[in-house]
């Protein structure tokens, strides 16, 4: 009987520790799969900055009444911010513009339709964006997800659903999995914070290899007036009426109405006058928000809302630069600016059609001054132009003139010139007194290996 039950524990003793063995072999894998990964992600080499962005994120003012948060969400992107909430104080005065496509995303339309209510003056407002899903072209299913976000986002913040703006940005086609987000947001609201810009700014990333701001201060009749803005993109980039996006903040006092006119008389000139690859976005939105919370009087007219307007105009064009210096396996910035067209819409066609020349920008990639391809550029625009009139430089390098190349012209000196990261190519028409600048960048092999490989 001792002999029996002897072998009975010795095999149950035998069992238990296989048990224990297999759950420290399963322990084990598991700190190897650990290991490994952290390993792989130690070695992965990491996205390349730009060569032409700016040395670091700038140091922005506080603009009282907005409060920002940013958090991981793992919508497509592991390991880092992808969705930000931004909270506004009562009173905050909004406005936008937006992307033409015909094919604009349901936070488009969304933010559209609810700039178009009449808002109570004491009505606060709220931001929130993702990256890495544009929910666009997902029909009733990407409605659903605005309404599911933004309702979560009022509920978050107690910020009526009527003033909650939303944006989504990344792949086109694929529903959002807007739960992820729902998930978050209070946590987001619980960490809002006024100095949290810049981790907005980075949560709104996609492609772009760096985040991107810009602000101003002036001086308002009884105080200073802070701007502050942000912004993303880095493809798909020829705006219609705005930009990828971009979000903008200030504590002036300034009647809804009257803001949404700056806005939109200046996103023409800056917005509106960048391309990387000619490609208007789905999700292209503009917002900006003034608190009312700066000690200035409010901006109405004379010299104070002329130097607004252009310290606004100054953070867009700021913001729309910085993105062409991101533009997807940039090199080169070039600044195109065209004079002497028979009217503003010529000059604004010959700019775009420069700029968007994959000849022109792949021979600025090769540093190779062949303005032969400007020349094409130009007579491929439906701009008026006559060939004797032309005069083409690059920098202060008169290349081309009187229906040829310019006497003075060498191509050693074209050549040097071309080897330079920010080129200005002008061109006049000698037609008239039209006159508009584009900015753009080159085009090199890295922005088909980012657009082939963006999806999958």
């Amino acid at each position: 009987m001792a002999k029996t039950d002897w072998k009975a524990e010795a095999k149950a003793l035998k069992k238990k520790l296989k048990k224990k063995v297999e759950a420290l072999t399963s322990e084990l894998d598991q700190l190897r799969d650990g290991v490994v990964e952290t390993v792989a992600a130690a070695v992965k080499p990491a996205k390349p900055v730009s060569p032409l962005a700016p040395a670091a994120f700038p140091t922005l003012p506080i603009i009282k009444g907005a409060a920002f948060a940013a958090i991981g969400a793992g919508i497509k992107y592991q390991n880092r911010r992808d969705v930000m909430l931004v909270h506004l104080a009562p009173g905050t005065a909004m406005a936008g513009v937006f992307t033409r496509s015909s094919t604009r995303s349901g936070c488009v339309r969304d933010c559209q339709s609810k700039l178009a209510l009449k808002a109570p003056a004491d009505a606060g407002a709220a931001i929130v964006v993702n990256s890495g899903n544009s929910n666009a072209f997902t029909g009733a299913v990407g409605d659903k997800a605005v309404a599911e976000v933004t309702g979560a986002a009022a509920l978050a913040t107690g910020v009526p659903a009527s003033r909650v703006f939303s944006s989504s940005t990344g792949v086109i086609g694929e529903p959002l999995p807007f739960e992820k987000i729902t998930a978050v947001l209070p946590a987001l609201a619980a960490d809002l914070r006024e100095d949290g810009i810049q981790m907005a700014a980075e949560a709104i990333m996609t492609t772009d290899t760096f985040p991107k701001g810009a602000s101003a201060v002036i001086e308002g009749e009884g105080g200073l007036i802070h701007i502050s803005g942000i912004a993303k993109g880095s493809g798909m980039i020829a705006p219609d009426m705005a930009t990828m996006l971009v979000y903008i903040f200030t504590d002036a006092k300034i009647a809804p109405a009257k803001l949404q006119s700056l806005l939109a008389r200046n996103t023409d000139e800056t917005f509106n006058s960048i391309t990387v690859d000619s490609d208007t976005s789905t999700s292209d939105t503009l917002l900006i928000a003034a608190t009312g919370q700066s000690p200035a009087a409010e901006v109405k007219t004379g010299p104070v809302l002329k130097a607004f307007e252009a310290a606004l105009r100054g953070v867009m064009l700021d913001l729309a630069q910085q993105v062409v210096r991101d533009g997807e396996g940039a090199t080169k910035f070039v600044e195109i600016r065209v004079t002497g067209a028979a009217s503003p819409e010529d000059a604004l066609r010959v700019g775009k059609a420069i700029a968007d020349s994959p000849l022109v920008k792949t021979a600025v990639a090769g540093e190779d001054p062949n303005w032969g391809r400007i020349v094409a550029a130009i007579g491929k625009s439906g701009a008026e132009a006559e060939r004797d009139k032309l005069r083409i430089s690059f920098g202060d390098i008169l290349v081309a003139e009187n229906g040829w190349r310019a006497p003075s012209y060498s191509e050693e000196a074209g050549a040097a010139y071309m080897k330079q990261q920010n080129l200005v190519i002008s061109v006049d028409l000698g037609l008239g007194r039209g006159k508009r600048t584009i900015w753009t960048c080159d085009l090199t092999s890295r922005y088909i290996e980012i657009n082939a490989d963006y999806r999958s």
